[in-house]
C-alpha cells in the first residue's frame, strides 16, 4: 500500500481503458489515494469526449486534482541531468509531472520507461 497520494500518468489510464484491468488502479481507486492534475486530464479527455465517454469524463474530474506550479528552472535542470546521463526524449509534460510528483511528494504510477530510467538520477516515489 503506498503512503502516499498517486499520481496516475496517462499511460496508465490508457492501458486501463483499453483493457479494463489493472488491479492496482482499481485498489488505489477504492482506497480514494488517485489523483490527477491537467497535463494528464488534458492528454485523456479529448478522445474521451470524441468517442463519447462522458461517464468516464466525469470520473476523472471527481478525482483530487493537484494544481500544477510550474518552476521551470527545475524543469530545465532535469532535463540537463538527463541529458547528462544519457536520457534522451523526455518531453516537457513529463518534466513537469515529474517536478510536481517530487515537490508534492506523490507516488507516480507509470507506464512509460523513461521515468524509471530518471530514477537513477532524481529522488521520487514510483508506484510499484
Amino acid at each position: 500500500m503506498s503512503k502516499y497520494k498517486v499520481l496516475v500518468d496517462s499511460s496508465v489510464w490508457i492501458e486501463y481503458f483499453r483493457s479494463g484491468n489493472i488491479p492496482d488502479l482499481d485498489r488505489l481507486i477504492e482506497e480514494n489515494l488517485v489523483c490527477t492534475n491537467e497535463i494528464i486530464l488534458t492528454e485523456l479527455i479529448p478522445f474521451l469526449k470524441h468517442v463519447n465517454q462522458n461517464e468516464t469524463v466525469e470520473e476523472l474530474f471527481a478525482l483530487d486534482l493537484i494544481r500544477l506550479n510550474i518552476d521551470w528552472e527545475i524543469v530545465r535542470e532535469y532535463q540537463v541531468l538527463n541529458l547528462k546521463k544519457g536520457i534522451n526524449n523526455v518531453g516537457i509534460p513529463d518534466l513537469i509531472i515529474l517536478q510536481q510528483v517530487i515537490e508534492e511528494k506523490l507516488s507516480l504510477f507509470t507506464f512509460d520507461k523513461h521515468f524509471e530510467l530518471m530514477r537513477s538520477h532524481l529522488n521520487f516515489e514510483q508506484f510499484i
